[in-house]
């Protein structure tokens, strides 16, 4: 699976202004179903050919980095039919897709919890980790029974524990300490995404990269994710690149 970036990229997108990390809230599976008077998991195996659609787009974008937040730690609660149903997309997702993201030089990564997941999804996802360890182009980041909160809980019981056993000075910790016990740590200087986009015409964060997504540039659209195509996408970036970022500073441009 190959796109064409001069099929999908217009002469509006600044080549030398892709964000690095892009991560995404893929929104609107069941409710694009429920439209098509479908079942829900319809919409989650549509969604699942976006993944491959929007990852070929990013990767041939120039992203370093694309986080998709493909289950959260609270979507255990949904009926019982459609968590079995998420559980095994991997498997299936995995086994079509590992060979296009090889070929196209892409790198399969995990934070969450995985330890917590069924025997075989996270063979599946641990497998595709193995699979594409050598890819040094983007970097496809699932975040799978992932919860920002419980993320951050985990990495402060490990610096009290740190502290507690004297291997850590209390008076030394900074966001730096932070950084390097959240699970996205591995990524350095890209942990941190340039633009969040949310999907399905919801605004909010749903409990995703809360630390991490302090300065990120936010955009919601309407569109839902089995919807979301290579030129949304794109049209998306363009929108980015028109935001302004300060980091809390003045724009050296502009004198208000």
């Amino acid at each position: 699976m190959v796109f064409n970036t001069k099929k999908i990229v217009t002469d509006q997108l600044d080549k030398t202004n892709v964000p690095e990390h892009v991560a995404i809230i893929m929104d609107g599976n069941g409710r694009w179903a429920k439209r098509r008077h479908l079942p829900r998991i319809a919409g989650h195996k549509k969604g699942m050919d976006t993944v491959k659609t929007i990852t070929m787009a990013a990767s041939e974008m120039g992203v370093k980095v694309l986080t998709l937040y493909a289950f959260s730690t609270e979507n255990w609660k949904r009926p019982t039919d459609e968590v079995n149903y998420l559980m095994s997309l991997p498997t299936t997702f995995f086994s079509s897709f590992v060979p296009d993201l090889i070929k196209n030089n892409v790198s399969v990564k995990v934070i969450g919890y995985v330890d917590q997941l069924p025997a075989a999804t996270q063979k599946a996802v641990n497998d595709a980790v193995e699979q594409t360890k050598d890819c040094t182009g983007m970097i496809l980041n699932f975040a799978l029974n992932y919860g920002s909160r419980a993320e951050i809980t985990t990495a402060v019981k490990e610096i009290a524990q740190e502290a507690a056993e004297g291997t850590l000075d209390v008076n030394q910790i900074n966001e730096q300490t932070i950084d390097q016990h959240l699970m996205t740590k591995f990524l350095g200087n890209l942990a941190t995404p340039d633009v969040l986009i949310r999907s399905s015409g919801e605004e909010r964060i749903s409990n995703f990269l809360l630390w991490q997504i302090a300065y990120s540039e936010l955009i919601f659209t309407d569109t839902y994710w089995p919807d979301f195509t290579a030129e949304l996408f794109a049209s998306l970036i363009i929108e980015y690149q028109g935001r302004h970022r300060r980091f809390g500073g003045l724009d050296p441009d502009k004198k208000e």
